[in-house]
């Protein structure tokens, strides 16, 4: 049996490989989390039972993942996604697509029995972003980490893996543009001071929707 992967606040993963990948590295990091065998092949280079060209070759863990990292960025932005999904192609010089990432989560990420779906609270106030980060609080768990979007007053620009807390009452995210599992205060996602590869504002998640609740 291959034992379990996980992340704590502090840990260190390997950065995004381009300025336009941090979902594809977000998303890489997330089925690391939720596929044991998958993680032991980025860490230790060893054979796992692969579909489609989801183990491309790679001597190093930077190696490796960088390999992965564009298998989902190609995945995410095509007119063909995840699964064989017909989905709205979206550029690659503009990032990972938020319906994209829902597919890959469901099918590349293979997250069990997973059903992602995309939601957005940038135009709320500060009580919506109160009852979004409680919201992540509630769906995000172990093998259900989800996609938050941030970026500044006008674009969503960066996208972060969030994950249970590892110590405390609040959220873990992995932060791809430096490589490392960082703390996410409830009162700097309200009050829209992110700094997270200089960005503040929270736009939207992509989430486990196995709940029938939504937000106001």
């Amino acid at each position: 049996m291959i034992a379990p992967f996980h992340l704590r606040a502090g840990d260190r993963v390997p950065v995004q490989q381009s300025s336009t990948t941090c979902g594809s590295a977000s998303l890489t990091v997330a089925r690391m989390l939720v596929n044991p065998a998958f993680a032991r092949w980025i860490r230790l280079g060893l054979e796992f039972e692969a579909k489609d060209e989801d183990a491309p070759d790679g001597r190093s863990v930077e190696e490796r993942f960088a390999a992965h990292e564009q298998v989902v960025a190609r995945r995410t932005n095509a007119l063909v996604g995840a699964g064989g999904r017909i989905q709205l192609p979206w550029p690659r010089a503009l990032g990972t697509p938020p319906w994209g990432a829902v597919g890959e989560l469901e099918y590349g990420a293979a997250v069990p029995w997973a059903d992602y779906d995309m939601t957005l609270f940038r135009f709320g106030g500060q009580g919506s972003l109160e009852k979004a980060y409680a919201e992540l609080q509630r769906r995000v768990r172990t093998g259900r980490p989800a996609l938050l979007y941030i970026g500044n007053a006008w674009l969503p620009r960066h996208v972060v893996l969030v994950m249970p807390a590892s110590r405390g009452q609040e959220l873990d995210v992995y932060e791809p543009s430096v490589g490392r599992v960082v703390d996410l205060p409830r009162r700097s996602f309200v009050d829209r001071r992110l700094r997270m590869a200089g960005w503040d504002v929270p736009w939207g998640a992509v989430w486990d929707d196995a709940t029938d609740e939504t937000l106001d």
